[in-house]
């Protein structure tokens, strides 16, 4: 294709170019990431802080792709995560730009469709956690829905990237004509591939899935405002950055529901006849970003920003392999310059960023490195209570900062908590998945409690979101 070559170099370039601009300014969800890599790379340690194995990482795969590619930048002497960072959303970002090449969309719709997902703001506030592999997964599921065996595998990997992508891999599969009918196949190749994962995770750490999806959901720190109310806010807001960082999305939503055949047969037979084979995944790809913004919405979770990337990216891709192609090519390239220019205000700030322009945290990335290189002066192995954000503090602290994410100890209770507030089918199947967990085991003992409170303060730091804040740090007798 002609595509194949020159897509995936300028995918790479335009990722190398971003994340010098982000690197700086990760959010410290982010940096729990690079704080399981770290550990992974150094100490052979499933765990966010050493010496305490943990299953908080929401993404397996790419702990694993971060801490093996940190592991290689060993060999300078000390772990270098951020580097190893950079090099993984270069390679990522490769292969998105050659799945797209892949899908046999036309060159401009594909170089469209690749800039409307690595420039989205909302993806780049979320750079060092999972967003780029997602975005390469589900456009690997559309070049490859022709293919059983390829798409078998690259479906447990996409599982594997989230667990949650499992919709995507059933609403890509069922519009796909060649995956339907070796349905049993992939799902064998699926189950091939991420079983080991989960039962080693079921037996080792308690829980087949990360203990995340407890924490999130008992999390009630956003004034009341849900998955669904963020979103339709934000994509009706005066901001146009927001406006824009959702409208290729909002496209997506009107060519998919454009596209089905909504008379004679039953839409999912109806697109192999209706819809070119090529197009079918796309569909898929489309109605899987819908379902998930609908079951978000459903379970309530906070509206963390980076839970908006599936669907914004399986909706931009949508958008860009089922409108675009249809638009002659002078009306391709206003309407996707048109979109990306939209994305402007993110990048007229200085570089590197002070803070991405998505961010809720208490503190900037660099105020949270300073306080955690002061914290392991002032502490040196003792076990501190984190105030709430645990991530950057321990990446720059290296030491033990003790919350839900980095102590098992302290889930008990929570775990306990959902299942008694649940469904009894949904309860039954925490109590599945928590049939291994240790019950006894005890919170690590703390010696310290850091603190955040609003305003000026001795420990003194400053947040686009939040202002300017301090922190305090009390012993604990």
């Amino acid at each position: 294709m002609r595509t194949s070559w020159w897509l995936p170099v300028a995918a790479a370039l335009v990722s190398v170019l971003t994340f010098l601009a982000a690197k700086d300014s990760l959010t410290d969800d982010a940096y729990i990431t690079l704080d399981y890599a770290k550990n992974l790379a150094v100490h052979g340690e499933w765990a966010l802080i050493p010496g305490v194995p943990a299953n908080t990482a929401t993404s397996p795969l790419n702990v694993a792709l971060l801490g093996f590619v940190t592991f290689l930048t060993r060999i300078s002497g000390a772990a270098h995560p951020v580097v190893a960072l950079g090099l993984v959303d270069a390679g990522v970002s490769a292969v998105l730009g050659w799945a797209w090449a892949r899908t046999g969309r036309p060159a401009l719709a594909a170089a469209a469709g690749t800039a409307l997902i690595l420039l989205n703001p909302i993806l780049l506030s979320a750079l060092g956690m999972e967003v780029l592999l997602i975005a390469a997964m589900l456009v690997l599921l559309v070049a490859f829905a022709d293919r059983p065996v390829a798409f078998g595998i690259l479906s447990g990997l996409a599982v594997l990237t989230r667990l949650d992508l499992i919709l995507f891999v059933v609403a890509i599969g069922l519009c796909a004509p060649a995956i339907r009918r070796r349905a049993w196949r992939v799902l064998g190749l699926l189950g091939l591939i991420v079983l080991p994962w989960f039962l080693f995770s079921w037996l080792y750490f308690g829980s087949a899935v990360p203990d995340t999806l407890v924490i999130k959901q008992l999390q009630k720190s956003f004034g009341g405002n849900g998955y669904l109310e963020t979103g339709l806010r934000l994509m009706w807001s005066s901001d146009p950055l927001a406006v824009f960082s959702f409208a290729p999305a909002e496209l997506g939503v009107l060519a998919v529901l454009a596209s089905l055949p909504w008379r004679g047969r039953a839409p999912v037979r109806g697109l192999e006849t209706t819809l070119r084979r090529r197009l079918a995944p796309f569909i898929g790809l489309g109605l899987g970003g819908i379902a998930y913004y609908a079951l978000y919405s459903m379970l309530g979770v906070p509206p963390y920003h980076w839970y908006y990337v599936p669907p914004v990216v399986a909706l931009s891709a949508a958008a860009a392999g089922v409108a675009l192609p249809r638009i002659p090519h002078a009306g391709v390239l206003v309407l996707a310059t048109a979109l990306v220019a939209g994305y402007a205000p993110a990048f007229t700030r200085p570089v590197p960023w002070e803070a991405p322009p998505y961010f809720g945290n208490w503190a900037s990335a660099r105020d949270y490195a300073r306080v955690g290189r002061e914290l392991a002066e002032r502490v040196p192995g003792a076990a501190v209570g984190s105030p709430g954000e645990i991530g950057t503090l321990a990446y720059f602290c290296d030491c033990r900062i003790i919350d839900g994410f980095s102590d098992p100890g302290l889930l008990g209770p929570e775990i306990r908590q959902r299942i008694d507030n649940a469904s009894p089918v949904v309860a039954w199947l925490f109590r599945v998945n928590y049939a291994n967990f240790d019950w006894s085991r005890r919170p690590i003992r703390l010696g310290y409690q850091l603190r955040y409170l609003p305003g000026p303060g001795q420990w003194q730091v400053f947040s686009v979101a939040k202002g300017v804040g301090h922190f305090t740090l009390e012993p604990i007798r």
